[in-house]
């Protein structure tokens, strides 16, 4: 039986409080309990009933769906007979972890649920309801015993289902690494964080070069953003599988969405010290102080970087770096919609203290794009590695330069680091928009307009001239045209904007006003 049939004609008079979109979950029999954790007497699929005795506070509500989620239960029935109606904090609960949640009126006694079960779990299913059952068991116990690689081991071996635990960002967290390609990583994060941007209903779908993938979100506790969620990647598409198969995935991302929320209980730490070091860095403490915070952490060099993020929740940026950045990473929030990280720097950085590995982490929060509508972005200023404590402030503060560089280019993911505080970008990302775009604009819009109404290539020809030195021999071999059709069109710009392209001061202007499009 499923668990609308608790709400069918002739069923016990339960109410429906949480989980309307959960019904169809099938319902493999009833567990009684008041125990405050009953995780380890669920085999999954259970309707578990509850005279709610265990709740002592909003708090305990939390726990106990959270246990149920793990365990697999298919529906939570609260009897109102002993406490009163049924307390909001746990609806609420319910809700978010879309738990079936149902009211049993103090006129109902569970003996009755019970037996109305019973009669209604068919004889003829029990052998592939016990199979199911069996592996259920063995899930949990996986989890227990060796946590998520365990468990995916354990599919992968006894019903040949090859799974993978990944980031947004298409780190592996749990499954066979080498078994998925990098790109094939990222080209599943991307998908998913697209398919949850556009508000499609999961299981989302891929085809790769080896077969269809299917992609569940494992969000357990409310980060704010599926950028911050892990994700289940299941080789095959499960909107083909049977009922069975299809459910053991699902209760498979539950599983996964609760090992996530242990993880982030033990972060807890982390998240203390990374913001008792981003006070002490505020306040330019003592080196000593900062020191003795990282002390035990072991490296002998440091990243910092600084971030901000727009059309994110507030605070939701944090959890999300804390995803994409190694694990060694301090990361503190930085007002409602910022954030600090503080990370081992890598070996290749230190040599040359003035390089930053901006472009690793370019590329290692591309992935997140995906998972951001037009109007949202996230900035990212990145400092050049400091040996020692000490140096933490100063390395703050020009992370905090070059995000307000990168908050002045386009695309959804910005980053700039120390090479370019030592440009004319920096100097850019000084001046209002609104007198950049006055000083692009008076400059080349005769340009542009000649090649709109002549389909001329002049503002093309402009950057070419530019990037040659103004050398005419060289820029006419890489635009590939005659030298003559160069010193045309060269000479037409200038006519068009008043400027001599054989001047210094005019192609200084000419190149700043190319940089700001």
């Amino acid at each position: 039986m499923r668990v609308r049939d608790l709400l069918a004609p002739g069923a016990p008079r339960l109410r429906l409080l949480a989980g309307e979109e959960e019904l169809d979950r099938q319902v493999t029999g009833v567990m009684t309990t008041d125990l405050q954790d009953p995780g380890r007497f669920l085999h999954g699929g259970e309707l578990v009933l509850t005279g709610m005795l265990w709740r002592t506070g909003p708090a305990d509500s939390a726990r106990f769906v959270r246990t149920l989620v793990a365990g697999g239960a298919a529906a939570l029935g609260a009897g109102e007979v002993e406490v009163g109606p049924v307390p909001d904090d746990l609806v609420a609960a319910c809700r978010r972890h879309r738990l079936p949640l149902l009211a049993v009126p103090d006129d109902i006694a569970f003996g009755a649920v019970t037996e109305y079960v019973g009669r209604h779990v068919s004889a003829g299913r029990a052998a592939d309801l016990a199979a199911l059952v069996d592996r259920h068991r063995l899930l949990v116990s996986a989890a227990g015993a060796g946590g998520l690689d365990a468990v995916l081991d354990l599919l992968g071996g006894d019903l040949d289902l090859d799974c993978w635990v990944l980031t947004p960002t298409g780190q592996v967290v749990a499954g066979p690494a080498d078994r998925l390609a990098p790109e094939d990583r990222d080209r599943l994060a991307r998908t998913h964080l697209a398919a949850q941007q556009r508000g499609q209903h999961p299981p989302h779908r891929v085809r790769l070069a080896d077969g269809a993938y299917s992609l569940l979100p494992a969000a357990e506790t409310a980060t704010g953003t599926p950028l911050a969620d892990w994700i289940l990647a299941v080789a095959g598409d499960l909107t083909e599988w049977p009922a069975k198969r299809r459910q053991l995935a699902e209760n498979l991302a539950r599983l996964v969405a609760a090992e996530r929320t242990r993880r982030d209980d033990g972060r807890r730490l982390r998240r203390r010290i990374a913001d008792e070091l981003l006070a002490l860095l505020r306040r330019d403490a003592d080196p000593a102080d900062v020191a003795r915070v990282l002390h035990g952490e072991g490296r002998p060099h440091w990243l910092v970087l600084s971030a901000d993020a727009a059309g994110l929740p507030d605070g939701a940026l944090r959890p999300v770096l804390e995803e994409a950045l190694p694990a060694t990473a301090l990361v503190a929030a930085d007002g409602p919609t910022g954030a600090v990280a503080v990370l081992p720097a890598p070996d290749t950085a230190v040599p040359d203290a003035t390089a930053a590995p901006t472009d690793d982490v370019r590329a290692l929060l591309a992935p997140l794009e995906a998972g951001l509508d037009a109007g949202s972005r996230i900035t990212v200023g990145v400092a050049a590695p400091v040996a020692e404590s000490g140096g933490l402030r100063g390395a703050l503060e020009e992370a905090r330069h070059a995000r307000r560089v990168a908050d002045a280019r386009a695309g959804r993911i910005r980053v700039a680091g120390p090479e370019d505080l030592a440009s004319h970008v920096l100097l850019l990302a000084a001046v209002p928009d609104e007198v950049r775009r006055a000083f692009r604009s008076r400059l080349l819009d005769p340009v542009t307009a000649y090649d709109r109404e002549h389909q001329a290539d002049l503002l093309h020809t402009l950057a070419a001239f530019l990037r040659a030195d103004g050398s005419w021999t060289r820029c006419a071999a890489q635009l590939h045209v005659h030298v003559n059709t160069l010193r045309y069109r060269i000479g037409r710009i200038e006519e068009l904007t008043g400027r001599d392209l054989s001047r210094l001061e005019d192609r200084v202007d000419f190149y700043l006003a190319l940089q700001l499009g």
